[in-house]
Protein backbone atom coordinates (compact mmCIF):
# COMPACT_ATOMS: atom_id res chain seq x y z
CA UNK A 1 0.00 0.00 0.00
CA UNK A 2 1.45 3.25 -0.57
CA UNK A 3 2.05 6.51 1.92
CA UNK A 4 -0.26 9.12 2.00
CA UNK A 5 2.94 11.15 0.83
CA UNK A 6 3.42 8.92 -2.50
CA UNK A 7 -0.45 8.85 -3.31
CA UNK A 8 -0.15 12.52 -3.17
CA UNK A 9 3.11 13.02 -5.21
CA UNK A 10 1.08 12.80 -8.67
CA UNK A 11 -1.03 16.25 -7.32
CA UNK A 12 2.02 17.85 -6.27
CA UNK A 13 3.92 16.95 -9.61
CA UNK A 14 0.65 18.13 -11.73
CA UNK A 15 0.62 21.62 -9.56
CA UNK A 16 4.07 22.35 -9.37
CA UNK A 17 4.60 21.83 -13.21
CA UNK A 18 2.41 24.90 -13.52
CA UNK A 19 -0.06 23.15 -15.09
CA UNK A 20 -2.57 24.12 -12.33
CA UNK A 21 -6.30 25.95 -13.48
CA UNK A 22 -8.04 26.98 -10.55
CA UNK A 23 -11.18 28.49 -11.74
CA UNK A 24 -11.23 31.91 -13.51
CA UNK A 25 -12.06 34.99 -11.36
CA UNK A 26 -11.86 38.60 -11.23
CA UNK A 27 -8.50 40.41 -10.75
CA UNK A 28 -7.15 42.18 -7.83
CA UNK A 29 -4.26 43.97 -6.51
CA UNK A 30 -2.68 40.60 -6.02
CA UNK A 31 -2.35 39.41 -9.86
CA UNK A 32 -5.62 36.96 -9.46
CA UNK A 33 -6.12 35.95 -13.54
CA UNK A 34 -9.27 36.98 -14.95
CA UNK A 35 -9.09 33.97 -17.46
CA UNK A 36 -6.58 31.71 -18.98
CA UNK A 37 -6.11 31.40 -22.69
CA UNK A 38 -3.07 32.08 -24.52
CA UNK A 39 -0.35 30.70 -22.57
CA UNK A 40 -2.01 27.46 -22.48
CA UNK A 41 -1.92 27.28 -18.23
CA UNK A 42 -0.97 29.26 -15.49
CA UNK A 43 2.49 30.98 -15.46
CA UNK A 44 3.49 31.23 -11.86
CA UNK A 45 5.37 34.27 -10.89
CA UNK A 46 3.51 35.37 -7.75
CA UNK A 47 5.59 34.28 -4.94
CA UNK A 48 7.81 30.81 -4.86
CA UNK A 49 5.43 29.88 -2.12
CA UNK A 50 3.23 28.84 -4.45
CA UNK A 51 4.75 25.90 -5.83
CA UNK A 52 5.29 22.95 -4.41
CA UNK A 53 8.36 20.71 -3.02
CA UNK A 54 11.33 19.29 -4.68
CA UNK A 55 11.15 14.94 -5.47
CA UNK A 56 13.93 14.31 -3.20
CA UNK A 57 12.19 16.50 -0.17
CA UNK A 58 9.26 14.60 -0.78
CA UNK A 59 11.03 10.99 -0.85
CA UNK A 60 13.00 12.50 3.02
CA UNK A 61 9.47 13.23 4.22
CA UNK A 62 8.53 9.29 2.87
CA UNK A 63 11.42 7.66 4.22
CA UNK A 64 10.57 9.33 7.68
CA UNK A 65 7.14 8.40 7.63
CA UNK A 66 7.36 5.14 7.03
CA UNK A 67 9.07 4.01 10.76
CA UNK A 68 8.19 5.10 13.98
CA UNK A 69 10.69 7.43 15.37
CA UNK A 70 10.78 9.35 19.19
CA UNK A 71 9.13 12.87 19.18
CA UNK A 72 10.02 16.27 19.74
CA UNK A 73 13.10 16.79 17.60
CA UNK A 74 14.57 13.39 18.80
CA UNK A 75 14.83 11.70 16.01
CA UNK A 76 17.89 10.57 13.94
CA UNK A 77 16.41 12.75 11.37
CA UNK A 78 16.55 15.96 13.09
CA UNK A 79 20.08 15.27 14.43
CA UNK A 80 21.53 14.50 11.48
CA UNK A 81 19.93 17.58 9.64
CA UNK A 82 21.56 19.80 12.62
CA UNK A 83 24.84 18.33 12.04
CA UNK A 84 24.64 19.40 8.51
CA UNK A 85 23.61 22.97 9.09
CA UNK A 86 26.98 22.98 10.99
CA UNK A 87 28.88 21.69 8.45
CA UNK A 88 26.81 23.83 5.40
CA UNK A 89 28.00 26.93 8.49
CA UNK A 90 31.45 25.50 9.18
CA UNK A 91 30.43 26.64 12.73
CA UNK A 92 29.11 25.10 16.04
CA UNK A 93 25.40 26.15 16.64
CA UNK A 94 21.97 25.32 17.89
CA UNK A 95 19.75 25.04 15.25
CA UNK A 96 15.64 24.86 16.25
CA UNK A 97 12.88 24.09 13.52
CA UNK A 98 9.28 25.48 13.00
CA UNK A 99 6.87 26.08 10.15
CA UNK A 100 6.49 29.29 8.91
CA UNK A 101 9.13 32.28 8.53
CA UNK A 102 6.52 34.51 10.93
CA UNK A 103 7.69 32.00 13.68
CA UNK A 104 11.15 31.67 13.19
CA UNK A 105 11.48 35.42 12.84
CA UNK A 106 9.36 36.44 16.05
CA UNK A 107 11.14 33.80 18.17
CA UNK A 108 14.19 34.64 17.38
CA UNK A 109 14.00 38.23 17.44
CA UNK A 110 12.12 37.26 21.38
CA UNK A 111 15.39 35.42 21.68
CA UNK A 112 18.08 38.76 21.59
CA UNK A 113 15.50 41.40 22.17
CA UNK A 114 13.83 42.82 25.74
CA UNK A 115 9.91 44.21 25.46
CA UNK A 116 11.52 47.62 26.58
CA UNK A 117 14.22 47.75 23.77
CA UNK A 118 14.17 48.13 19.76
CA UNK A 119 14.17 46.66 16.97
CA UNK A 120 16.04 48.37 13.65
CA UNK A 121 15.06 47.27 10.26
CA UNK A 122 14.46 48.52 6.41
CA UNK A 123 11.14 50.33 6.25
CA UNK A 124 10.14 47.26 3.90
CA UNK A 125 11.27 44.56 5.91
CA UNK A 126 8.86 41.39 5.94
CA UNK A 127 8.69 41.77 9.77
CA UNK A 128 7.94 45.34 9.65
CA UNK A 129 5.35 44.65 6.97
CA UNK A 130 4.46 40.99 6.58
CA UNK A 131 3.86 39.97 9.93
CA UNK A 132 1.04 41.11 11.81
CA UNK A 133 2.13 42.39 15.23
CA UNK A 134 3.43 39.10 15.68
CA UNK A 135 6.92 40.25 16.13
CA UNK A 136 5.67 42.43 18.75
CA UNK A 137 3.49 39.87 20.37
CA UNK A 138 6.55 37.23 20.67
CA UNK A 139 9.50 39.91 21.81
CA UNK A 140 6.60 41.53 24.48
CA UNK A 141 6.49 44.78 23.06
CA UNK A 142 9.60 45.70 21.40
CA UNK A 143 9.56 48.46 19.26
CA UNK A 144 9.95 47.96 15.57
CA UNK A 145 12.15 50.93 13.90
CA UNK A 146 12.21 51.59 10.15
CA UNK A 147 16.00 52.62 9.43
CA UNK A 148 15.27 55.85 7.89
CA UNK A 149 16.59 56.90 4.42
CA UNK A 150 17.48 53.43 2.76
CA UNK A 151 16.92 52.66 -0.35
CA UNK A 152 16.93 48.97 -1.81
CA UNK A 153 18.73 47.32 1.60
CA UNK A 154 19.92 49.01 4.70
CA UNK A 155 23.51 51.14 3.86
CA UNK A 156 25.69 51.81 6.82
CA UNK A 157 24.86 55.49 6.66
CA UNK A 158 21.55 54.98 7.02
CA UNK A 159 21.89 52.99 9.94
CA UNK A 160 24.39 55.20 11.84
CA UNK A 161 22.48 58.10 10.71
CA UNK A 162 19.02 56.29 12.52
CA UNK A 163 21.08 55.04 15.38
CA UNK A 164 22.38 58.95 15.98
CA UNK A 165 18.70 60.32 16.08
CA UNK A 166 17.54 57.93 18.61
CA UNK A 167 17.00 59.45 21.96
CA UNK A 168 18.81 58.00 24.72
CA UNK A 169 17.70 58.98 27.94
CA UNK A 170 16.82 55.87 29.64
CA UNK A 171 14.40 54.93 30.66
CA UNK A 172 12.18 57.10 29.14
CA UNK A 173 13.41 55.81 25.30
CA UNK A 174 13.82 52.68 23.66
CA UNK A 175 16.98 51.36 23.20
CA UNK A 176 18.54 49.04 20.00
CA UNK A 177 18.93 45.70 20.70
CA UNK A 178 18.77 44.25 17.81
CA UNK A 179 19.33 44.91 13.90
CA UNK A 180 17.31 42.50 11.40
CA UNK A 181 18.79 42.31 7.87
CA UNK A 182 16.94 40.46 4.84
CA UNK A 183 18.44 38.77 2.59
CA UNK A 184 17.81 39.06 0.10
CA UNK A 185 16.17 41.89 0.42
CA UNK A 186 12.46 42.82 -0.06
CA UNK A 187 13.40 44.97 -3.38
CA UNK A 188 15.35 41.55 -4.33
CA UNK A 189 18.79 42.45 -3.48
CA UNK A 190 21.66 40.63 -1.93
CA UNK A 191 23.89 41.92 0.86
CA UNK A 192 27.98 40.85 0.09
CA UNK A 193 30.03 40.04 2.81
CA UNK A 194 31.48 43.04 3.13
CA UNK A 195 28.27 45.04 3.18
CA UNK A 196 27.23 42.56 6.09
CA UNK A 197 30.21 43.25 8.19
CA UNK A 198 29.88 46.86 8.00
CA UNK A 199 26.55 47.12 9.40
CA UNK A 200 26.96 44.36 11.96
CA UNK A 201 30.48 46.75 13.30
CA UNK A 202 28.16 49.25 13.85
CA UNK A 203 24.91 47.59 15.18
CA UNK A 204 27.17 45.68 17.81
CA UNK A 205 29.32 49.07 18.70
CA UNK A 206 25.74 49.81 19.96
CA UNK A 207 25.36 46.96 21.83
CA UNK A 208 22.85 45.88 19.19
CA UNK A 209 22.78 41.93 18.02
CA UNK A 210 22.06 41.20 14.31
CA UNK A 211 19.37 38.92 12.98
CA UNK A 212 19.34 37.56 9.21
CA UNK A 213 15.69 36.88 7.82
CA UNK A 214 17.15 34.68 5.44
CA UNK A 215 13.85 33.08 3.49
CA UNK A 216 15.26 33.45 0.66
CA UNK A 217 19.16 32.89 1.54
CA UNK A 218 19.90 30.27 -0.71
CA UNK A 219 19.50 32.53 -3.62
CA UNK A 220 21.58 34.75 -2.32
CA UNK A 221 24.08 32.30 -1.60
CA UNK A 222 23.84 31.37 -5.40
CA UNK A 223 24.34 34.61 -6.46
CA UNK A 224 27.17 35.54 -4.42
CA UNK A 225 29.35 32.18 -4.78
CA UNK A 226 30.25 32.62 -1.17
CA UNK A 227 29.82 30.42 1.25
CA UNK A 228 27.06 30.22 3.85
CA UNK A 229 29.68 31.03 6.56
CA UNK A 230 30.88 34.57 4.80
CA UNK A 231 27.29 35.54 4.69
CA UNK A 232 26.71 35.13 8.56
CA UNK A 233 28.36 34.19 11.70
CA UNK A 234 32.14 35.63 9.90
CA UNK A 235 30.41 38.45 8.97
CA UNK A 236 28.80 39.19 11.97
CA UNK A 237 25.47 37.78 12.04
CA UNK A 238 24.04 36.34 15.54
CA UNK A 239 21.16 34.48 14.25
CA UNK A 240 19.86 33.38 10.97
CA UNK A 241 16.09 32.63 10.48
CA UNK A 242 16.97 29.97 7.16
CA UNK A 243 14.22 29.79 5.01
CA UNK A 244 13.39 26.50 2.68
CA UNK A 245 9.40 26.56 2.84
CA UNK A 246 10.59 29.05 -1.01
CA UNK A 247 13.23 27.17 -2.21
CA UNK A 248 11.95 23.21 -2.46
CA UNK A 249 10.20 22.21 1.20
CA UNK A 250 6.76 21.93 2.03
CA UNK A 251 6.80 23.57 5.11
CA UNK A 252 10.59 24.07 7.20
CA UNK A 253 12.53 26.99 8.19
CA UNK A 254 15.61 26.92 10.96
CA UNK A 255 16.42 29.30 13.54
CA UNK A 256 20.01 28.81 13.21
CA UNK A 257 22.03 30.43 16.49
CA UNK A 258 25.98 30.81 16.03
CA UNK A 259 26.11 31.76 19.38
CA UNK A 260 24.52 29.44 22.13
CA UNK A 261 24.59 31.99 24.25
CA UNK A 262 21.10 33.57 22.40
CA UNK A 263 19.67 30.49 22.61
CA UNK A 264 19.52 29.18 26.05
CA UNK A 265 15.88 29.31 26.83
CA UNK A 266 15.00 28.92 23.12
CA UNK A 267 13.31 25.51 23.42
CA UNK A 268 10.65 27.03 26.18
CA UNK A 269 9.80 29.77 23.45
CA UNK A 270 9.00 27.72 21.36
CA UNK A 271 7.09 25.36 23.18
CA UNK A 272 5.24 28.46 24.72
CA UNK A 273 4.48 29.45 21.34
CA UNK A 274 2.99 26.37 20.16
CA UNK A 275 5.61 25.31 17.86
CA UNK A 276 7.29 22.69 19.05
CA UNK A 277 5.99 19.79 16.98
CA UNK A 278 5.57 16.54 17.94
CA UNK A 279 6.58 14.64 14.61
CA UNK A 280 9.64 16.72 14.34
CA UNK A 281 11.50 14.44 12.03
CA UNK A 282 9.03 15.68 9.26
CA UNK A 283 11.02 19.27 9.98
CA UNK A 284 14.38 17.07 10.08
CA UNK A 285 13.84 14.87 7.39
CA UNK A 286 12.99 18.25 5.32
CA UNK A 287 16.34 19.86 5.79
CA UNK A 288 18.04 16.56 5.41
CA UNK A 289 17.02 16.16 1.41
CA UNK A 290 17.43 19.93 1.48
CA UNK A 291 20.88 20.21 2.48
CA UNK A 292 22.45 16.80 1.72
CA UNK A 293 24.61 17.60 -2.03
CA UNK A 294 23.86 21.12 -2.06
CA UNK A 295 20.84 20.07 -3.16
CA UNK A 296 19.81 23.68 -1.43
CA UNK A 297 21.74 25.38 -3.48
CA UNK A 298 21.07 23.51 -6.49
CA UNK A 299 17.28 24.57 -6.43
CA UNK A 300 18.35 28.24 -5.39
CA UNK A 301 20.52 28.59 -8.93
CA UNK A 302 17.69 27.46 -11.26
CA UNK A 303 15.53 30.17 -9.81
CA UNK A 304 18.11 32.66 -10.12
CA UNK A 305 18.41 31.30 -13.39
CA UNK A 306 15.21 32.08 -14.52
CA UNK A 307 14.92 35.31 -13.03
CA UNK A 308 17.46 36.16 -15.26
CA UNK A 309 16.08 35.09 -18.17
CA UNK A 310 12.82 36.93 -17.06
CA UNK A 311 14.34 40.08 -16.08
CA UNK A 312 16.83 40.23 -19.45
CA UNK A 313 13.63 39.91 -22.05
CA UNK A 314 11.64 42.16 -19.48
CA UNK A 315 14.14 44.77 -20.31
CA UNK A 316 14.60 44.28 -24.35
CA UNK A 317 10.45 45.50 -24.28
CA UNK A 318 10.35 49.08 -25.42
CA UNK A 319 7.47 49.84 -22.59
CA UNK A 320 9.05 47.86 -19.72
CA UNK A 321 11.75 49.40 -17.24
CA UNK A 322 13.03 46.33 -14.54
CA UNK A 323 13.95 48.97 -11.69
CA UNK A 324 15.68 46.97 -9.55
CA UNK A 325 18.96 44.88 -10.43
CA UNK A 326 18.01 41.28 -10.49
CA UNK A 327 20.22 39.74 -7.69
CA UNK A 328 18.03 36.82 -6.52
CA UNK A 329 14.99 35.26 -7.88
CA UNK A 330 12.73 38.38 -8.15
CA UNK A 331 12.44 40.85 -10.89
CA UNK A 332 10.91 44.47 -10.42
CA UNK A 333 9.55 45.75 -13.25
CA UNK A 334 6.68 49.09 -14.74
CA UNK A 335 4.96 47.71 -17.22
CA UNK A 336 2.09 49.42 -19.00
CA UNK A 337 -0.80 48.76 -17.13
CA UNK A 338 -2.45 47.54 -20.97
CA UNK A 339 0.86 45.14 -20.83
CA UNK A 340 0.26 43.76 -17.54
CA UNK A 341 -3.68 43.34 -17.73
CA UNK A 342 -2.42 41.17 -21.39
CA UNK A 343 -0.27 39.38 -19.22
CA UNK A 344 -2.74 38.52 -16.55
CA UNK A 345 -4.93 37.70 -18.93
CA UNK A 346 -2.72 35.28 -20.52
CA UNK A 347 -2.29 33.40 -17.68
CA UNK A 348 0.16 35.47 -15.48
CA UNK A 349 0.33 35.21 -11.84
CA UNK A 350 2.09 37.98 -10.10
CA UNK A 351 1.62 40.83 -7.92
CA UNK A 352 1.38 44.67 -8.55
CA UNK A 353 4.05 45.99 -5.77
CA UNK A 354 3.93 48.94 -3.39
CA UNK A 355 4.68 52.39 -5.84
CA UNK A 356 7.22 53.10 -2.10
CA UNK A 357 9.42 50.53 -2.86
CA UNK A 358 10.50 52.34 -6.00
CA UNK A 359 14.27 53.73 -6.47
CA UNK A 360 14.08 57.12 -5.61
CA UNK A 361 15.23 57.76 -8.89
CA UNK A 362 12.24 55.85 -10.84
CA UNK A 363 8.38 57.45 -10.34
CA UNK A 364 5.14 55.82 -11.65
CA UNK A 365 3.14 57.01 -14.41
CA UNK A 366 -0.75 57.12 -14.70
CA UNK A 367 -0.72 54.07 -17.01
CA UNK A 368 1.99 52.52 -15.46
CA UNK A 369 1.92 49.56 -13.05
CA UNK A 370 4.44 48.25 -10.82
CA UNK A 371 4.56 44.36 -10.44
CA UNK A 372 6.92 41.86 -9.08
CA UNK A 373 7.72 38.74 -10.47
CA UNK A 374 9.37 35.88 -8.31
CA UNK A 375 10.30 32.78 -10.02
CA UNK A 376 11.01 29.37 -8.72
CA UNK A 377 13.08 26.35 -9.24
CA UNK A 378 10.29 25.08 -11.16
CA UNK A 379 10.20 28.15 -13.47
CA UNK A 380 11.64 26.01 -16.97
CA UNK A 381 13.15 28.23 -19.33
CA UNK A 382 10.40 27.43 -21.45
CA UNK A 383 7.49 28.97 -19.72
CA UNK A 384 9.58 32.39 -19.27
CA UNK A 385 10.21 32.28 -22.98
CA UNK A 386 6.46 31.80 -23.70
CA UNK A 387 5.28 34.53 -21.61
CA UNK A 388 8.13 37.19 -23.07
CA UNK A 389 6.11 36.06 -26.39
CA UNK A 390 2.89 36.87 -24.87
CA UNK A 391 4.25 40.24 -23.52
CA UNK A 392 6.00 40.82 -27.13
CA UNK A 393 9.35 41.22 -25.85
CA UNK A 394 12.43 40.11 -27.39
CA UNK A 395 12.90 36.58 -25.84
CA UNK A 396 16.15 36.61 -23.60
CA UNK A 397 17.89 32.75 -25.01
CA UNK A 398 16.35 29.81 -22.91
CA UNK A 399 19.70 28.66 -20.10
CA UNK A 400 18.70 24.78 -19.15
CA UNK A 401 19.35 23.69 -16.31
CA UNK A 402 23.18 22.32 -15.36
CA UNK A 403 21.18 19.51 -13.39
CA UNK A 404 17.87 18.02 -13.28
CA UNK A 405 16.85 19.74 -9.92
CA UNK A 406 13.69 17.99 -9.68
CA UNK A 407 15.10 14.84 -8.99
Amino acid sequence: MQSSLQCLRPFSEFFCRSIWRPRPQKSSAHGNPAKWSSLGSAVIFGSDNMVGASDRILDALVEANATPAPSYGADPWTIEAEGLLAETFEHDLAAFFVATGTAANSLALSAITQPWSAVLCHRHAHIMVDESSAPEFFTGGARLIPVMDADGKITPEALGRTLKRLPADGPHNVRPSAVSLSQASECGLVYSPYEIAALTDIAKSHGAAVHMDGARFANAVARLNCSPAELTWKAGVDVLCLGASKNGALAAEAVVFFDRKHAVDFSSRRKRAGHLVAKGRLFGAQFVGWLQDGHWLDLARSANRAADQLSAGLARHSGVRVVWPTEANEVFAILPRALGEKLRAAGGVFYEWNPDSLPENESLGKEEVFLRFVTSFLTSPREVSDFLEAAGAISAPETLPDSDVWH
